[in-house]
């Protein structure tokens, strides 16, 4: 039989599954079929069996029993698509790993090599070298050599059937609370009257494990989210991995962006930067995962040098970056604008009339002589609720506090600007010091300011983004009290900014560095300190927050691997890996023990690529400890740190 013919026979078979189709059954999940015929799936082998064609080309008959030739099955389908027409792929345009389209895969990439990394020579590549020895043919001896260090990372993917208890709330350690007056016991968590967590935090953990951590409190309630992510180019200050490919790189925000989505409120929006080497890549991932219809733009900044931009090859003296920014949801963003000192008789505005999609209602003209009937941005209880009433509330009872502006045939009612004769109607934050958002950005302070600033303080660390650049992305997007997300938070400028913009804010970050830079930088702030933006916006110190980590337990035995200097250490260290760590279920313990670790050809592995095979032997879904495991003693969790982790839970 034809591989055409068999492939429509089970075209044909395949749509009595209903978990593998669409709704009209004309594009079938192809990464769900490869999933469920790697767990052997019943009801999908049922069904192959049922097909005397298909039984005779997949299955093996045993005595009574057949089997199920899977790697032919699996073959067969990745060689002959069965969901390839150009119908079923019109709408499917978008970014893959050479295999199946990464929208519908569902690996995650634990880790990543980006300069949260294992660093043995400090801040910077140009501190230290490695020192080895190379056997020589032509002296017939080893000669000593020299080369640039060489960090160490190990990115881990996971695919979706490795996944087990990864993504469960984890027990949170090490709590403190910080205020003027210095390091205080965590108490109580603070909360409004509708249940939301009202303290300023910063997380010491994995990000990813962390946001999933943080998505039953906060999911829904997260007005902006900027982040910096590694821009995989190599040279944004540490060499990545070669194994961390780009795919890789694009899997890696996947798994980030999804859950941040969720955090998002329905009138958020998400801003990241990046360079020219992945904004193209990044745009069509974040059409994937927020949909085209939310994109709002692509801001360019101007910056100062290209020297961590990778792009001197090309004999293009790079000097902007880009910031790619997307809602929530089409209507929910409308941003504030921007401050600056305008003529009285200027007024700047922003239509929040939308063209597709919106929500479509009345709104009359201050003397009712005019009723606009448009599609709007929000909805018109949202509406009401800005013009300082409620969704009960009736128009005569909103227009008490309206004012005319004479001469120029508008009238304003708090943030909202009007004109009467053609109906627009436009949101500001006040006539005299806003101006609309533009999309080119080239008057944000000088980096040579910003590294003054942290002489100033005394910390350390390559390339902080500016705190004004911060100030405008929050100053258009938000307003105080709102919370603000970074999770690939660094230095910890986007917390500084928001402490200093009266903004609640959350702060993701997984290395050492985030209590030696970003913590005692927000230590600072709290004092009040003048660098930065302080000046602007009068800032005389104050406020608190808290600090406290994820707690690790894998996390702990990769941490000691890492630190191994030699083979020897890495032997001593594999008994109370395996007596004390969770390991690989299917790892040979004894044999690898006894005869892996002896023979010549794995003692002749770098340094490095010992550590790789150690690492690999650990179970990724235990790296941290799950909050329903946290009263087991062997963890070491105590009772204060139990009690405010169901405290944070709500539990």
């Amino acid at each position: 039989m034809n591989n055409v013919k068999l492939k429509q026979i089970i075209i044909d078979v395949l749509k009595a599954d209903e978990r593998l189709w669409n709704e009209d059954k004309t594009e079938l999940n192809q990464t769900l079929l490869l999933d469920l015929v790697e767990n052997i799936d019943e009801k999908l082998i049922e069904l192959l069996l049922q097909e005397k064609e298909l039984r005779d080309k997949f299955f093996v008959k045993i005595k009574d029993v057949y089997v199920f030739k899977t790697n032919d099955f699996r073959f067969f389908i990745e060689e002959n698509k069965v969901d390839n027409s150009y119908t079923q792929y019109k709408n499917r345009i978008g970014l893959t790993d050479g295999k199946r389209f990464l929208k519908d895969t569902n690996d995650v990439v634990l880790n990543w090599p980006y300069k949260d990394c294992v660093l043995e020579g400090g801040q910077s590549t140009e501190e230290g070298l490695d020192t080895y020895f190379e056997y020589s043919e032509k002296t017939k001896s080893y000669e000593e050599k020299q080369a640039k260090r060489k960090e160490i990372f190990f990115n881990s993917v996971l695919a979706h059937d490795e996944i087990d208890r990864l993504f469960d709330h984890k027990a949170l350690t090490n709590w403190k609370r910080f205020t003027k007056d210095g390091e205080q016991e965590v108490k109580e968590i603070k909360r409004d009257e509708d249940g939301t967590i009202r303290e300023n935090l910063i997380i010491k953990g994995n990000n990813l494990l962390a946001l999933h951590s943080l998505k039953k409190q906060f999911a829904g309630k997260v007005k902006l989210i900027y982040i910096d992510p590694p821009y995989n180019t190599g040279n944004d200050g540490f060499k990545y991995n070669d194994n961390f490919n780009h795919s890789t790189w694009l899997t890696f925000m996947k798994n980030r962006l999804e859950v941040a989505r969720e955090l998002l409120s329905d009138d958020g929006v998400i801003f990241v930067s990046c360079d020219d080497n992945e904004q193209a890549y990044l745009k069509v991932l974040m059409d994937e995962v927020f949909g085209m219809e939310n994109f709002v733009g692509n801001i360019i900044r101007k910056t100062g040098s290209n020297r961590n931009m990778g792009n001197i090859s090309r004999s293009l003296d790079v000097r902007h970056e880009n910031l790619i920014v997307f809602s929530k949801k089409e209507t929910g963003s409308i941003f504030y604008g921007i401050k600056q000192e305008v003529n009285d008789s200027e007024i700047y505005t922003q239509d929040f009339t939308v063209r597709t999609g919106g929500f479509e209602y009345e709104i009359p003209s201050l003397d009712f002589s005019v009723k606009f009937k448009r599609k709007w941005a929000i909805k018109e209880e949202e509406f009401k609720k800005m013009l300082g009433g409620n969704s009960s509330s009736s128009y005569q009872e909103l227009y008490k506090n309206a004012s005319e502006i004479k001469d120029l045939g508008w009238f304003k009612l708090n943030d909202f600007i009007f004109k009467s004769k053609n109906g627009i109607v436009n949101k500001i934050k006040d006539k005299k010091d806003k101006k609309l958002v533009h999309s080119l950005w080239i008057d944000i302070e000088s980096q040579k300011n910003v590294n003054l600033h942290f002489e100033e303080l005394k910390l350390e660390f390559s390339n902080p983004k500016l705190e004004s650049f911060i100030q405008r992305i929050i100053e258009i997007s938000t307003q105080p009290n709102d919370i603000v997300l970074d999770y690939h938070l660094g230095s910890g400028t986007t917390a500084a900014v928001a402490h200093k913009m009266g903004r609640q804010y959350i702060g993701v970050e997984q290395m050492d560095y985030i209590e030696t830079i970003a913590v005692e930088r927000l230590k600072k702030v709290i004092d009040g300190e003048q660098g930065g933006i302080s000046k602007s916006v009068n800032w005389q110190g104050g406020g608190d927050f808290i600090y406290f980590e994820l707690a690790k337990w894998n996390e702990t035995a990769k941490e000691k691997i890492f630190d191994c200097k030699s083979l020897e250490e890495l032997k001593a260290f594999f008994d109370e890996m395996y007596e004390r760590y969770f390991l690989n279920y299917n790892l040979k313990i004894k044999e690898f023990k006894g005869k892996v670790l002896q023979e010549e050809n794995f003692r002749n592995l770098s340094l490095d690529e010992q550590k790789k095979i150690f690492v690999a032997m650990l179970d990724n879904n235990q790296m941290y400890v799950n909050k329903t495991e946290m009263a087991d003693k062997k963890f070491g969790i105590n009772e204060k740190d139990q009690n405010l982790t169901n405290q944070f839970y709500n539990s």
